[in-house]
C-alpha cells in the first residue's frame, strides 16, 4: 500500500492506493508515475489514524505525463533566473510565490471595484498610435502595411481619455499596458501595468485623496493591514511601511532644501559642483531644473518609504500640468513616493489648448511632428477643467506583497536570450 499528496491550485489531499482495491494493471501503471505527472482518482474518503483526511483509490487515470523531471528541490526553486524563465516551475515549487501572485490578481480586482462604486467608468483606448504621447519615453515603433504607416507602442493612454472628458465622460480610467523602449532594473520592465484615471471638475488634491482611499482600501482588502513588512532572503524584517492616513504632504522645493539646506541659494555651477561633492551623478547636456531633479531623486525619493505626496513640482518637469495660479514655475501636481519610488502621479490638468500646444513645442524642442495635432484639435473644442492621475499597478504589487523586483510581480518578466 502507498501514501501520496494531490495537488491543485485549492489545495492538497492524501491518496491511499493498495493493489487490492485497483487491480493490477492500474498497479503497473501507478508504479511508474512520477512527481508531476497529472492523475484523476475516484474512490472513498476516510480519516486516517493521525486525523488526515484521505481518499481510498478505488481507479486511477493518468491525465497527463510529465517527460521532464520537476526542480531538484520540490519545496523550493532557488534559482532566481529559471524562476522568471520559467515561471510555471516557480509556481509548482514555492506556494510563496503563487501567494504573490494571487494579491497582485487581488489588488487589481479591488482597484477596478473602487473606482467603479465612485462612478468612474473602464474604458479602453489605442495601444498603436500615431504619435506618442503622454509621457516622455523612447517608444516602440512599429508600421502597419495597409495603412503605409508607422505607428507607435502607446507610452501612456492619457491623451486618448482627455479627448473622452472633452466628449463628455466625466469619471474613466483605463487599466492596461504601457510600452517604453528602456532599460531593464529592479523597477522597469519593458511593458507594465498603468492605471489612469481622469475625473472632471476635480483638482490634484482631490486627486490625491482619491489615491490614498484607494491604496489604503486595497491593502486591508487585500493584505489586511496598513503596516506592510519587507523581508531579507533570511527573512528578517527589513522595514515596514506605514500606510495609515492622513499621509505626509510636502513642497518639492521645501524636501530638496530639507535635504540639502541652502540649495536654492547656490548658482547653477556651484549646484553641480555640488552634486559632485555628494557624489551625485549628473551630466554636462543637463539643464539646471535636471541637476536638482537628480538631487531630489537620490536624496529625497530613494530614501522615502512611507507614503509622502510631494507637491508644488517645478513646471518643466510636467508638460501636461496647470500652472499654479499664485506661483507659475510650480504645477498643481503631487508625486505619490512610496518605498523609495514614485508609484503614482496626479495632476490638475492642463486644459487650456493655447498653453499646452506651448508646453508639448517646448518638450518636443526642435521635432515639431512629435506634436499630437488631433489632441490640441480636441482641446481646442473645450475640455472641462478635471482632475488626473497614474498609478503604476507593478510598482503598487511590489510595495504590498513586500517583493524585491518588478519582475516578482510580472508572471514572464522580459529577459535578455539564453545563451547556449
Amino acid at each position: 500500500s502507498h501514501f501520496l499528496d494531490l495537488r491543485d491550485s485549492t489545495g492538497r489531499i492524501q491518496i491511499f492506493v493498495h493493489a487490492k482495491e485497483i487491480g493490477e494493471e492500474q498497479l503497473a501503471v501507478f508504479k511508474l508515475l512520477d512527481l508531476g505527472d497529472f492523475i484523476g482518482v475516484e474512490g472513498e474518503t476516510f480519516v486516517t489514524r493521525t486525523g488526515e483526511r484521505s481518499l481510498r483509490v478505488k481507479n486511477l487515470t493518468v491525465l497527463s505525463k510529465a517527460l521532464r523531471p520537476m526542480p531538484d528541490k520540490w519545496h523550493g526553486l532557488a534559482d532566481v533566473e529559471t524562476r522568471y524563465r520559467q515561471r510555471y516551475l516557480d509556481l509548482i515549487s514555492n506556494p510563496e510565490s503563487m501567494e504573490v501572485f494571487r494579491k497582485r490578481i487581488a489588488i487589481v480586482r479591488e482597484i477596478r471595484r473602487f473606482l467603479e462604486e465612485r462612478g468612474f467608468l473602464e474604458v479602453e483606448t489605442p495601444m498603436m498610435q500615431p504619435v506618442p504621447g503622454g509621457a516622455a519615453a523612447e517608444p516602440f515603433k512599429t508600421h502597419h502595411n495597409a495603412l503605409n504607416m508607422d505607428l507607435y507602442l502607446r507610452i501612456a493612454p492619457e491623451l486618448y481619455l482627455k479627448r473622452l472628458l472633452v466628449g463628455g465622460f466625466d469619471k474613466v480610467f483605463e487599466l492596461n499596458r504601457n510600452f517604453r523602449n528602456e532599460g531593464i532594473s529592479r523597477r522597469h520592465n519593458p511593458e507594465f501595468t498603468m492605471l489612469e484615471a481622469y475625473w472632471a471638475y476635480a483638482d490634484f488634491e482631490m486627486m490625491a485623496d482619491l489615491v490614498e482611499e484607494m491604496i489604503t482600501t486595497v491593502a486591508l482588502k487585500v493584505v489586511g493591514t496598513l503596516n506592510i513588512e519587507h523581508k531579507d532572503a533570511e527573512g528578517n524584517v527589513v522595514r515596514t511601511i506605514n500606510l495609515n492616513r492622513p499621509w505626509r504632504r510636502a513642497r518639492y522645493r521645501d524636501l530638496v532644501n530639507e535635504a540639502v539646506p541652502g540649495w536654492f541659494e547656490l548658482t547653477p555651477e556651484q549646484r553641480r559642483a555640488k552634486c559632485e561633492e555628494l557624489k551625485i551623478e549628473i551630466s554636462p547636456e543637463m539643464a539646471d531644473f535636471e541637476v536638482t531633479q537628480q538631487v531630489f531623486e537620490k536624496l529625497v525619493e530613494e530614501k522615502t518609504f512611507d507614503p509622502l505626496f510631494v507637491t508644488h513640482v517645478p513646471t518643466e518637469l510636467v508638460p501636461l500640468a496647470k500652472q499654479n495660479p499664485e506661483d507659475p514655475s510650480v504645477v498643481d501636481v503631487y508625486e505619490l513616493v512610496i518605498n523609495g519610488q514614485e508609484i503614482s502621479p496626479g495632476y490638475s490638468e492642463l486644459n487650456d489648448p493655447i498653453v499646452q500646444r506651448q508646453r508639448l513645442e517646448d518638450q518636443a524642442g526642435e521635432e515639431k511632428q512629435k506634436i499630437d495635432e488631433d489632441f490640441l484639435t480636441a482641446l481646442e473644442h473645450g475640455m472641462p477643467p478635471a482632475g488626473g492621475l497614474g498609478l503604476g499597478i507593478d510598482r503598487l504589487a511590489i510595495m504590498l506583497t513586500g517583493v524585491e523586483s518588478i519582475r516578482d510581480v510580472i508572471f514572464f518578466p522580459h529577459m535578455k536570450p539564453k545563451q547556449n
